[in-house]
């Protein structure tokens, strides 16, 4: 046989080899699909609805759940925006009292949810609580009708919440930010005779306008998403009305439609973030640029500025951590409660869990994404991101009503084949909560890998194929130890992201499942706050653990 017969079935087998996806193309397509799974079951379950109550959500009470979801993104955004903006200003741009120390601190509110938060002012300020009782000791006051106080569980101690938990978004992007702006800008902007106020406003502000715009946003849509802190001060919002309408009302496909507004309701604020940040562009001319020298204050003004930044420090961890800290120490023999402990381990093997899936899904999928090289597989990447931007709760409506059907259909043909009820597999175990951690945390760890194998040259890679190593080796032995400490970081932010989600976990935890979340959530809706304490501190300290990586990943 001559070599041109020899060559022609290999052509035809190099040919079918391209025509053919790669095993690994297609296993970040599975990947894709599961993250964008739940979103579309949403969807198609509102539009399609056993029972249609559309008509009488808008009759009744979606107008009263749409206007307060709005008044509460807004009065977040606004007040997070400008406390995280302010504070980053200051520490960027200014020496004074305490600075170095306030420039990590103002991260520490990202290690205690928002919840938490609310559990602890309320404490603070109700009418048994210290302030209260020390107003009335002090002016002789015998009851409340002898004095005025603000009501706490409202509209507006819920934005003040929130926004003390979530302004450190902002101030991260906008620290970063400033840092970064050229001293020429500055200097220009005094040589033209502004002051301080007006080199922020008309300077430092438009130039960071991205950052805090992209912080803003952030910190909007979590707003959306939180329900333990609007729960408590019995603010009715869409995240509420899905549980009010699903599990009071038995309506699963109302709460979809509830969900569905949410969903297009943050597609809305991302497409808004996205636009006005391509509408307002600024570019640096130069490579090397000098930056601005700090300016020292000193006297009042630079107690003043401690003090600025102290309040948002002192809302958002101190107040919250003492309160909650004085109850932990207090009621020591809730320490000894097995299901606090229960609890434990079940946050610790669900959120590991789901914290290490979700760390393989991102790294398989960029991956496989890289070795496509088509167009196609690209577009996987931004829309397998849209499980962060989602709420808890609107995931967990499109992840509990498919996911039962199928579990009941499953069940069913087992017993007919078998005459054995095994029961309720995937809704009756923490399936359903690993998945929603992974569909809602994804966006992380995929964002971490595609950052970490970007930095890794791509001759390394082929270097490795040319020695003989196949694509999965060239992973394991080149790309690996070259992205583990992202890959590390990634880990322990999802698992800390999984031990504080509490909407998620509440519509699909198993019949007496607690978590960590679910406990302080459950004892503190009792009243129980001595009860709530020691598992709150618990989710704490591993929020803490996450903000000193964050703090260290940012020096």
């Amino acid at each position: 046989m001559s070599l041109a017969d020899n060559s022609a079935p290999r052509r035809a087998r190099l040919s079918l080899a391209r025509a053919l996806p790669n095993p690994w193309s297609l296993g970040a397509a599975l990947i894709a699909a599961v993250v964008i799974a739940p979103i579309l079951a949403v969807l198609w379950i509102a539009l399609f609805p056993s029972e249609n109550i559309w008509p009488h959500l808008i009759s009744t009470t979606l107008p009263r759940y749409f206007g307060n979801t709005l008044k509460l993104m807004a009065g977040v955004g606004l007040l997070a925006g400008a406390a995280g903006s302010g504070a980053a200003w200051l520490v960027a741009r200014y020496e004074f009292p305490g600075r170095r120390w306030l420039e990590w601190l103002l991260l520490l509110p990202l290690a205690i949810p928002a919840y938490v938060g609310a559990y602890a002012l309320v404490d603070f300020l109700e009418y048994a609580g210290p302030v209260q009782t020390g107003l009335r000791e002090l002016f002789g006051w015998k009851t409340s009708r002898d004095y005025w106080f603000p009501e706490i569980r409202s509209m507006g101690a819920a934005i003040i919440v929130l926004s003390a938990a979530l302004y450190p978004y902002v101030y991260l992007l906008a620290r970063n930010a400033f840092r970064e702006q050229p001293g020429s800008a500055d200097e220009v902007a005094r040589s033209l005779g502004q002051g301080a106020f007006a080199r922020f406003w008309r300077v430092g502000l438009p130039l960071a306008r991205p950052a805090i715009a992209a912080g803003m946003a952030i910190a909007m849509m979590e707003a959306v998403n939180d329900f333990g802190t609007v729960d408590y001060f019995s603010v009715q919002t869409l995240t509420t009305g899905i549980f009010s309408v699903w599990l009071q009302s038995n309506n699963a496909g109302g709460a979809a439609q509830i969900a569905g507004t949410v969903l297009a309701l943050v597609i809305v604020l991302v497409l808004l973030e996205k636009g006005s940040r391509r509408r307002m562009r600024f570019f640096n001319l130069s490579s090397r640029h000098r930056p601005v020298a700090r300016t020292a204050l000193r006297g009042a003004t630079g107690i003043g500025a401690t003090l600025a930044c102290l309040i948002p420090f002192g809302m958002g961890f101190v107040l919250p951590a003492w309160v909650i800290l004085g109850h932990a120490i207090d009621n020591a023999r809730a320490w000894a409660d097995p299901r606090l402990w229960q609890a434990g381990v079940h946050t610790l093997t669900v959120g590991g869990i789901a914290a290490v899936l979700t760390v393989l899904g991102g790294i398989f999928l960029v991956y496989g994404v890289r070795l496509s090289g088509r167009q196609l597989p690209r577009l996987l990447l931004p829309i397998s991101t849209i499980g962060y931007a989602a709420p808890g709760a609107v995931l967990g409506v499109g992840i509990l009503i498919p996911l039962a059907a199928v579990d009941h259909v499953l069940a069913d043909t087992v017993e007919a084949a078998t005459g054995i009820d095994m029961g309720l597999v995937l809704t009756g175990s923490a399936f359903a909560l690993v998945l929603s951690y992974f569909v809602r945390f994804f966006a992380i760890a995929q964002g971490a890998a595609d950052a970490a194998m970007g930095r890794i040259s791509p001759n390394l890679a082929r270097a490795a194929r040319s020695l003989g190593r196949t694509q999965g080796q060239t992973l394991r032995e080149v790309y690996y130890p070259l992205m583990r400490g992202s890959v590390a970081s990634a880990l322990l932010l999802v698992f800390v992201d999984c031990v504080k989600e509490l909407p998620a976990t509440l519509l699909l935890r198993p019949f007496n499942y607690e978590t960590l979340a679910t406990r302080v959530h459950d004892q503190a809706s009792l009243e129980n706050l001595g009860g709530a304490a020691p598992a709150a501190v618990l989710v704490i300290g591993v929020g803490l653990a996450a903000v000193g990586l964050l703090a260290r990943a940012n020096r």
